[in-house]
């Protein structure tokens, strides 16, 4: 009997590309090989141990025998290559269509609305990096208070304002004002406040960045599991990309070491329930930036304080481990790719060792979850409870 499921989230932690990462450009991406690659080879004992060496020739990281996890990788079914569409996956919610993206900008029929609720013009209006738009940007925003729009490859309408100027609450507000306007043909999936800090030349983005997700359409194992008593508590950006929906609890935290500490509070404090939780600088900080080092470095740091989860794990908990998407920080693109995600599952009760495959999709984690808390699940996935039990 399982009381409690721990699900981290390595977010954009891929593990090598889909047979048709070349309809998105992606291919050659293999986040977690390439970043080892890079940087001479990664440290991660505790990863290793759980047999993330036995899914991917990962420098450093050896193959075992004797892995005392058990280990595959996921194909992502649904369209797309994001945070929203990995993580509703994952929960058992398969997306058909893509979340709408504008390589040029948004239309006139999108601005115009947003600027009429806002009161303001807007700057930018186009695909950029989120540095270096404050960079190019950041000076002329201070000066006319007009807050800065821009997209990426992902399906974000992300709004940047300094906190002097605009004040993160403001912020937040104009937020919700898009996500309003943002529905049907033009329903991105997530509305993201970026604010930032400093002086022309030196301007720094804040740890107060909120994501406005489009809710799910469907329900999720979330829903279904907090529908049955069962608590569900969010750490990191759970509760965003679920806008709320199926949680019991929501913590949010600042960065990865925060989301660490915060996760060892409720492993202690939570007896029964599934603890769901995401690690975004992976994808944030490094993936994004082109930055293998701040990749490995983050890895191996995760891999440290994995220990720590691993010692406070009961005999009746279970620990899951994977990522959303991939974000590989070695190919010239600075966007999510479209790749598998590893599978590390591990418990004290359960078998070790076992090789779980190539997984179909993502939601097998939610159908297995579903199938732990002995609840029904949505209609996609296939549990991998019975390969687990001794």
């Amino acid at each position: 009997m399982t009381n409690k499921v721990i699900l981290i989230i390595l977010d954009a932690c891929g593990i090598g590309e889909l047979p048709d990462a070349h309809l998105s450009q992606d291919e050659g991406s293999n986040t977690m090989v390439n970043t080892a690659r890079a940087v001479g080879g990664l440290e991660l004992p505790n990863l290793e141990k759980l047999g993330l060496g036995n899914v991917d020739l990962i420098l450093g990281v050896n193959p075992r025998t004797d892995a005392l996890g058990n280990y595959g990788k996921m194909a992502e079914l649904s369209a797309g290559k994001d945070s929203t569409s990995g993580h509703w996956e994952i929960m058992g919610l398969v997306l058909e269509k893509p979340f709408p993206v504008y390589p040029h900008g948004f239309p006139p029929e999108i601005v115009e609305p947003f600027e009429k609720a806002i009161g303001s013009k807007i700057l930018g209006n186009k695909p950029a990096s989120g540095t270096e738009i404050i960079k190019e940007l950041g000076e002329e925003h201070m000066r006319t208070h007009h807050p800065i729009v821009y997209t990426s490859a992902d399906s974000v309408f992300q709004i940047a304002a300094h906190e002097e100027i605009i004040p993160v609450d403001k912020l937040y507000e104009m937020c919700m004002k898009a996500r309003k306007l943002l529905t049907g043909e033009h329903g991105v999936a997530r509305v993201i406040a970026r604010p930032f800090v400093g002086e022309p030349g030196s301007f720094k983005r804040t740890e107060r960045r909120k994501d406005f997700s489009l809710p799910p359409p469907e329900e999720t194992v979330l829903d279904i599991l907090k529908k049955n008593g069962i608590p569900v508590i969010g750490i990191g950006k759970i509760e965003d990309l679920f806008a709320g929906h199926g949680l019991t609890e929501s913590i949010h935290t600042k960065n990865n070491s925060d989301g660490m500490a915060k996760l060892f509070e409720a492993i202690k404090k939570f007896e029964k329930g599934f603890l769901f939780i995401n690690l975004v600088d992976f994808d944030m900080l490094w993936g994004h930036r082109n930055d293998p080092q701040g990749f490995a470095a983050g890895l191996e740091d995760f891999d440290l304080r994995l220990s720590e989860v691993l010692n406070l794990l009961r005999s009746d908990d279970l620990l899951v481990i994977t990522a959303d998407h991939g974000c590989d920080p070695t190919t010239p693109s600075t966007d999510h790719s479209r790749e598998y995600v590893p599978l590390l599952v591990y418990g004290k009760s359960i078998k070790k060792g076992v090789n779980l495959g190539t997984r179909k999709s993502f939601s097998d984690v939610g159908k297995t979850i579903a199938e732990i808390f002995g609840v029904g699940g949505t209609k996609k996935g296939e549990s991998f409870l019975k390969d687990l039990s001794p």
